[in-house]
């Protein structure tokens, strides 16, 4: 199949899913970073250089930790693929929230729907998108989920 940098992927699933496994990883750190940077602005200023520091370790874990999860759920077999790499993702908010909640940054005012569908993200930090986490994510994850429902179409259909 040809077409542009989405679509002329889309014969393998393994490229797609390497490439966006790779991309969340390393985006992850900086995301980590840049939630407790904006929530502890927002609260008392700059984060301090100890809460700074442990942003960056929490955002090394969410990275080894999470990015583990996410590359495991991408490898296995389309088929066994029972939940998503952003809800994977969207759990990475403990990391943030430790760092937040030891510095004592107060939990933020979230409405009734992100309480319910959120219930422990108390600073809000759950990404509604790929995007929310870096901006080159969103075109990696269509790659790959274009591709695996095009495995899926073709391991499904007669």
């Amino acid at each position: 199949m040809t077409g542009g940098p989405i679509l002329g992927r889309v014969d393998d699933v393994a490229v797609p899913a390497r490439e966006l496994a790779d991309a969340i990883a390393e985006a992850l750190p900086r995301w980590v970073e840049r939630c407790v940077d904006r929530i502890h602005r927002a609260w008392a200023g700059p984060p301090p250089p100890a809460v700074a520091e442990a942003a960056r370790v929490a955002g090394a874990m969410a990275r080894d930790e999470v990015g583990a999860r996410v590359r495991a759920l991408l490898e296995a077999d389309i088929d066994d693929q029972h939940t998503t790499p952003l809800a994977l993702v969207r759990a990475a908010v403990g990391h943030p929230t430790r760092v937040l909640v030891a510095a004592g940054v107060p939990a933020v005012e979230r409405d009734a729907v992100e309480r319910e569908m959120f219930p422990d993200d108390v600073y809000g930090l759950s990404p509604a998108s790929f995007a929310d986490v870096d901006p080159r994510l969103p075109e990696l994850a269509i790659a790959w989920g274009a591709a695996k429902a095009w495995a899926h179409r073709r391991r499904h259909t007669p």
